[in-house]
């Protein structure tokens, strides 16, 4: 096994993944407890989270990542972190001139702010070969229609990782996005989240996770800054669509 891998002098490292609760931060969870890492779950609502990290085996805490003083709690409770995967963010559809400015600031605090806060606090806590991984949308890359914020969100969040790994890959220390299409959670799902009933091919949140699982697996001296992964859409390997018809 690499030494800049999963075990240290002192024992395991330790991984940090947001939106813990959530089917794409749960499945990076399970993928970083299977290489070996003490992973500490973090999300706002607890009984999900709770049933998480007892499927991830691993520690928990609730907390909201955009709210300063929850991040400082989280990193109190990580203390050294080799891995920060974000996955935690919100989702909400609609057009500029029907959604409200409300509806606008909470997507950007949920998606953009806590990934500000998050970096601002994990970096003091983390060495050479630790990694800072977000998880990004396709939606980022060029606006969708109907998803003006959310669009806007995951766009802050590319160029925000660019910023950072500009900053940081001179202390040696990685960043990455990881940046999949139309993924099969709660966001996706027409019966959960009505906004989202259009027809799409979804990747699985382990899908995901197998990404998060590569990076981790790299030598620190190979830079990967982007994973832009999704479903097939033909032939043999694409998934039986969802949404509307």
């Amino acid at each position: 096994m690499h030494p800049d891998h999963t075990e240290s002098k002192c024992g395991p490292k330790t991984a940090v993944v947001t939106g813990g609760s959530g089917a794409i931060g749960r499945a990076c969870g399970v993928a970083l407890r299977a290489q070996g890492y003490e992973v500490l779950l973090a999300a706002r609502r607890v009984q999900p989270l709770e049933a998480a990290a007892d499927e991830v085996g691993g520690r928990w805490i609730s907390g909201d990542c955009s709210n300063e003083s929850d991040v400082d709690r989280i990193m109190e409770a990580a203390g050294e972190v080799d891995v920060l995967v974000h996955a935690a963010g919100m989702y909400e559809g609609g057009f500029v001139r029907e959604q409200s400015v409300d509806v606008f600031d909470r997507i950007i605090s949920s998606n953009l702010r806590s990934a500000y806060l998050l970096t601002r606090a994990v970096l003091p806590r983390m060495s050479a070969g630790a990694r800072i991984i977000y998880i990004s949308s396709v939606t980022g890359l060029k606006g969708v229609k109907g998803m003006a914020a959310y669009s806007s969100s995951k766009a802050g969040l590319v160029a925000l990782a660019q910023s950072v790994a500009g900053e940081v890959e001179r202390d040696g220390i990685g960043v990455h996005l990881v940046t999949p299409g139309p993924v099969r959670t709660d966001m996706t799902d027409p019966e959960t989240n009505p906004d989202s009933g259009v027809r799409q091919w979804t990747l699985e949140p382990e899908d995901v996770a197998s990404a998060v699982a590569w990076l981790v697996q790299l030598p620190p001296r190979i830079v990967v800054r982007d994973i832009v992964m999704r479903s097939a859409t033909t032939g043999p390997f694409a998934p039986k669509p969802i949404g509307a018809s």
